[in-house]
């Protein structure tokens, strides 16, 4: 009776009464019926499957191209499905990679460096249940070993962790996520093969999950996160998700908890930034997992409605939708930027020096916000270099401007600082000061140099002159607010560069430049830094 109802929880069937699971009906349908338009398909895309198909296997565009097709959008990737295994696969391109562990695909690359474009191919799986599957005692992280040469094996929750036993196309479709997401598309003969009612579904508008929602959550926890991110990027076009799709999503959630923290970050980064973030968030709230899938994304959701992060999550959208590039490091940086601030102010009011109380609250943030996730790697070096420039904006004289837009991330950290003033964090002048600058020619850049200096050695003429033991006013250490006044003070605060560096070196800058006021122009391109 025990075993019966472990087996239940499991998703197994009893020995020798498991039933054949519902692998549809295979349907071709015409393009006079689904209507998609093959100037939307990409050429790339086109020349896999003919590849493919060429070498006697079949070949069909898969997944959420398809989907996207049948409402009329252009797709941003395209996924391949054949009957090839990884192996005929890559004998078959001369740029091809298997990749995974999980899911053992091929990558058929195409192009170069920044230009380059990715062609995933997957091979058609076999449906297998759980009775039928190795089971392991531990998950991914704990049960490597174990795992070495298995194909398809679950962890005690059912999850499924390794699954490369190929099978025909019908079992390939019953085993995706939505029925939406299971129809194949053959872009020679303009056939679409549909065995879930995926089309039926396409045009009433229904995310539905195929088979039961709560079992394949638990086969694989990150459906969870994937069904809100549908929802979130088709909810515009009227898409919504079905009750019995939506009902075990709170329930499940907890099955969260045993996903490797490194795919759930990346799950994360899929819901901020392909294009939905808003809605993303939104979707949360309404499904009732506004928190508990991952710290870091219940910190987005909770400050998502604050301006500065709300801007930088509708900027995000916006340069998704124009085609334009986003980094996980910008938005994760204005997400926690008001930790950053905090932990920097309350260490200038106990009396430390700003740029290392600056460090100290940036390396406090990625401990207790980011831990090991990222490896402190480019997108945590980035984030820093974001974050450190911004007291540097404060520092329009000298030749402190000419070197900070020939920085790798001026364009980031300037971005950044205009959503502050955007925000009304800091004045709306500097900004603009700043844009003006990096967009004008090296003499227009002097001029506006010689202005801020002229215009604070009038300042310092007008203000009221006290005993000159007074003159701590050029270390001020204010709440870093980037405050325009600043230009003159912040200058022994924050040395030319992001790195840690002595006192003597800013001040030997100074001296040098001294020396005549047109060498600013000239010394900007080779101003010293380590960023």
């Amino acid at each position: 009776m025990i075993k019966k109802f472990i087996d239940k929880l499991l998703g197994k069937s009893p020995a020798g009464t498991s039933k054949k699971p519902q692998f549809g009906k295979r349907v071709e349908i015409p393009v006079s019926v689904h209507g998609i338009d093959p100037s939307l398909v990409d050429e790339r895309a086109i020349n896999v499957v003919r590849t493919l198909k060429q070498a006697g296997f079949e070949a069909y565009v898969v997944g959420g191209a398809v989907r996207d097709l049948l409402v009329g959008l252009r797709p941003k990737d395209f996924d391949v499905a054949t009957n090839a295994t990884p192996e005929q696969v890559k004998g078959l391109f001369r740029r091809a990679f298997i990749i995974g562990r999980r899911f053992r695909i091929v990558h058929v690359v195409y192009g170069r460096g920044r230009e380059h474009e990715v062609i995933e191919v997957s091979t058609f799986r076999a449906y297998l249940d759980n009775a039928a599957a190795e089971q392991v005692a531990g998950n991914e992280r704990t049960s490597k070993s174990e795992l070495a040469g298995m194909k398809h094996a679950v962890d005690s929750t059912g999850r499924v962790l390794r699954d490369n036993v190929w099978g025909p196309q019908e079992e390939d479709a019953v085993r995706r996520d939505f029925t939406i997401n299971a129809m194949y598309y053959d872009p020679e003969t303009q056939i679409v093969v549909d065995y879930h009612n995926g089309l039926k579904d396409s045009k009433s508008r229904t995310l539905r999950m195929i088979g039961d929602a709560a079992t394949r959550y638990r086969e694989d926890p990150v459906r969870i996160i994937r069904a809100v991110r549908f929802a979130a990027k088709l909810s515009p076009l009227g898409f919504k998700l079905e009750p019995k799709t939506a009902g075990p999503l709170v329930k499940s959630q907890k099955l969260l908890n045993d996903v490797p923290q490194s795919r759930l970050f990346d799950e994360m980064l899929k819901l901020l930034q392909t294009g939905h973030a808003l809605a993303s968030i939104e979707q949360l709230k309404v499904l009732g997992l506004a928190t508990g899938i991952y710290p870091l994304l219940d910190v987005v959701v909770e400050r998502g409605e604050q301006p500065f992060v709300a801007a930088a999550l509708k900027d995000t959208d916006r340069r998704v939708g124009e085609g334009k590039p986003v980094a996980p490091s910008f938005l994760l940086a204005c997400v926690l930027w008001a930790d950053v601030r905090d932990g920097w102010a309350q260490r200038l009011k106990s009396g430390q020096h700003s740029h290392p109380a600056l460090q100290d609250a940036i390396e406090d943030v990625f401990n207790a916000r980011i831990g090991d996730v990222s490896g402190r790697g480019k997108l945590a070096g980035d984030m820093r270099e974001i974050w450190l420039m911004q007291p540097r904006f404060d520092k329009r004289v000298g030749s402190t401007p000419f070197g900070m837009v020939e920085q790798p991330r001026f364009r980031a950290s300037f971005d950044f600082m205009r959503l502050r003033a955007d925000a009304g964090e800091i004045d709306e002048t500097l900004a603009d000061w700043w844009q003006e600058f990096s967009m004008a020619s090296d003499e227009v850049r002097q001029d506006m140099v010689d202005q801020v200096r002229a215009e604070q050695q009038q300042q310092r003429k007008q203000a009221p002159k006290g005993p000159r033991a007074a003159k701590p006013a050029r270390d001020p250490r204010p709440i870093p607010t980037g405050s325009q006044s600043g230009d003159e003070s912040s200058g022994p605060e924050f040395p030319e560069s992001a790195a840690d560096s002595t006192g003597d070196a800013p001040r030997k800058r100074r001296r040098r430049r001294r020396g005549g006021a047109a060498r600013g122009a000239g010394e900007g391109g080779s101003a010293p830094s380590a960023e």
